[in-house]
């Protein structure tokens, strides 16, 4: 394996805790760590660039960079893009016309700065709250919008089941899931490795210079593209097979004891 320069974070389940919604201190010093020992240290989250300011005061330290969106953008460490690609607009009257005959479905539409729900349902909402998260509650807009407005995710509350039927009937379209409750929809051939593609050229780095940190089913991607990709002991069987490594929960110093073990920290 080549020297790791960098190091890829998800961030719900993996930099920050279900349990406490909080970085772990351990998690913060392995950071710190890793940063005094020369890596660049990027986020790789499926979360929109509206709520970037948001994020860096919740995660509290500046990252060297940002893939959010699931790979659709890439920021530098100031916040600024410096990649975007939207879902290909030629598919969505497909996407309107699975959502009209799915009525049961809610969809939020991430645009790069504004995001909205095209309907909210008690059904779903019970669902998220099963699953302890938040409810989808953006403004509710005609999903006819995305005619005009550039997007760049969905996120679809909708059950494991109908990814495949949705990939059918909307072409150029994939889910990455996350859990049970709702999928990312991303472009068929988008993902967190192809922000990370970029990100690393940006640097200069390759993927085998990379090590990758994730739990959910949308960070398989990246723990296989990276040299050296790690799950957290929280994260699903599926996402551990496809790990190189297996670390400690979140909750159980992940990060750190990681970072330890592969010399990180200088």
């Amino acid at each position: 394996m080549d020297t790791i320069k960098a190091a890829f974070f998800d961030i719900d389940g993996t930099l920050l805790s279900f349990a406490t919604r909080r970085v772990p201190a351990s998690a913060v010093r392995a950071l710190e760590g890793m940063r005094k020992a020369g890596l660049k240290l990027f986020i790789a989250s499926g979360r929109p660039p509206m709520y970037l300011g948001s994020l860096q005061e919740e995660l509290d330290f500046r990252f060297d960079g940002y893939v959010l969106t699931n790979g659709q953008c890439c920021t530098g460490a100031d916040g600024v893009p410096f990649y975007n690609r939207a879902l290909p607009a030629a598919s969505v009257p497909a996407l309107l016309r699975w959502l009209d005959a799915h009525p049961e479905v809610v969809c939020a539409f991430c645009e790069a700065d504004y995001v909205y729900d095209n309907r909210h349902s008690a059904a779903v909402d019970a669902r998220c709250r099963a699953a302890g998260m938040g409810l989808p509650r953006h403004p509710v807009e005609d999903p006819a919008r995305a005619l005009t407005h550039a997007t760049y995710q969905l996120n679809a509350y909708m059950p494991p089941a109908l990814d495949g039927p949705f990939a059918a009937a909307v072409p150029g379209f994939k889910a990455v899931r996350w859990n049970d409750v709702f999928a990312d929809i991303i472009p068929a051939d988008g993902g967190k490795t192809e922000g990370m593609a970029r990100m690393l050229a940006r640097f200069g780095l390759r993927p085998s210079e990379c090590i990758a940190f994730g739990d959910g089913g949308n960070d398989i991607e990246m723990l296989r593209y990276a040299g050296m990709g790690v799950a957290m002991g929280n994260a699903a069987p599926a996402v551990q097979a496809a790990a190189d490594y297996v670390t400690a929960s979140v909750d159980g110093d992940g990060i750190w004891k990681a970072a330890q073990h592969f010399g990180l920290l200088g």
